[in-house]
């Protein structure tokens, strides 16, 4: 039986069962606590990177200035024991390095360009190109590689961060000065609510995302091919070669990419579709059935049998990528000690399409002068 989040956290502190601070603990019933800072570590010219710790309704966030990574996100399973639920490192020089994008706020546009050029209003842009022949997400230097501004905030029941950075025109070849606000806040449920907003004095595009890579068993816990997986979508965006979309959207009926029941992931991984075989597995955009909508609706359920923790994601967004973590190769060790293999987490990033620049039949990412580029995403946590 899958419980209430408040009924699991309520039942720990009524038993008397003490939290701990950080890594795997026993929940109990918290109000929120003001964000707090310290030192994660230092870049190499010197600059100091930090780190908030967030905690509210029994999700605890912990959150560097450092591409507004989420360093740790812990939550509660059925027995209201802990695990931190997103992969990670526990070092400055690893997410400058080698990281895959690991919790990263991805901008100026999330997902992949293809041949790293699009052209608006009569002029054409050639874009910083990173994978391949193609730009993914916003290039070599993208939004997840820079210091942003943070401001901690409580307001009535809820606690969280305010980060800001400003890309200049011309910034990875995109055209206009975007300054951009994103706010994490921590509900007094634990939800963890992502707030996007940007404006430009030139026009450009905008596809801003999060990068989270989850396991709800825990990171470093092994494959997530055991976790059941629903997408409200009808339809995806085939790819090619080198998953850019082809513009066409072909139906999920009769395929592996069919979540609209809830389904193990590991049940169709290896059913070799020509579209899995190229990607290795699962990277690919769903467009969802509701299309762009005024406000956040769920689109999307994530659970561990297991543990009984859930993901359940709602966004106001048109798409959805699937991304069944097919490029970790066992190189990299993570904030518990141990290597992340291929299929130890899947990420799940509520965006515009991929190379929407360059299908005009596909929704638009342009945002004008003028214009304010608002989007939200709500996460929404239980066991």
């Amino acid at each position: 039986m899958e419980l209430n989040r408040r009924t699991v956290i309520a039942g720990a502190a009524a038993a008397g069962i003490a939290a701990t601070t950080l890594g795997t603990g026993t929940a109990e019933a918290s109000a929120g606590k003001s964000p707090v800072k310290s030192l994660f570590g230092k870049l190499a010219d010197g600059t100091k990177v930090y780190r908030w710790s967030l905690e509210n309704g029994g999700t605890r966030l912990k959150v560097l200035n450092w591409g507004g990574v989420v360093q740790g996100l812990e939550l509660p399973d059925r027995h209201g024991h802990y695990a931190n639920v997103s992969l990670g490192f526990d070092n400055i020089d690893d997410y400058v390095a080698k990281t895959p994008y690991f919790g990263a706020l991805i901008g100026r546009y999330g997902n992949r360009i293809g041949k790293g050029r699009f052209s608006l209003d009569g002029t054409s842009y050639q874009l910083s190109v990173n994978d391949g022949v193609n730009s993914l997400h916003g290039g070599k230097q993208g939004f997840d590689k820079h210091i942003w501004d943070v401001e901690p905030f409580t307001e009535g029941s809820d606690v969280g961060l305010h980060l800001y950075y400003t890309s200049v025109d011309g910034e990875m070849g995109y055209p206009g000065t975007l300054r951009t606000k994103v706010t994490y806040t921590l509900t007094r449920h634990g939800d963890w609510r992502i707030d996007y907003a940007a404006t430009t004095d030139k026009a450009t595009v905008v596809n801003l995302t999060s990068h989270v890579y989850w396991n709800l068993a825990g990171e470093g816990s092994g494959t997530i091919e055991n976790h059941e997986l629903t997408i409200a979508a009808s339809r995806y965006t085939p790819t090619d070669s080198g998953l850019i979309p082809t513009g066409k959207l072909a139906r999920v009926h009769g395929t592996p990419f069919d979540f609209r029941e809830a389904k193990s992931i590991g049940r169709d991984i290896r059913a070799a579709h020509p579209q899995q075989v190229q990607a290795k597995g699962y990277d690919h955009n769903w467009a969802l059935d509701k299309g762009v909508t005024a406000r956040p609706e769920h689109v999307a359920t994530l659970r561990d049998p297991h543990s009984g923790r859930t993901l359940r994601i709602a966004t106001d967004q048109p798409g959805l990528q699937f991304y069944s973590g097919n490029f970790l190769d066992g190189t990299l060790t993570g904030t518990g000690g141990r290597t992340y293999r291929q299929g130890d987490a899947l990420c799940l990033e509520t965006q515009h399409f991929p190379d929407s620049p360059n299908k005009p039949a596909f929704p638009s990412t342009v945002l004008r002068p003028g214009q304010t580029y608002r989007t939200t995403t709500i996460h929404t946590f239980g066991a």
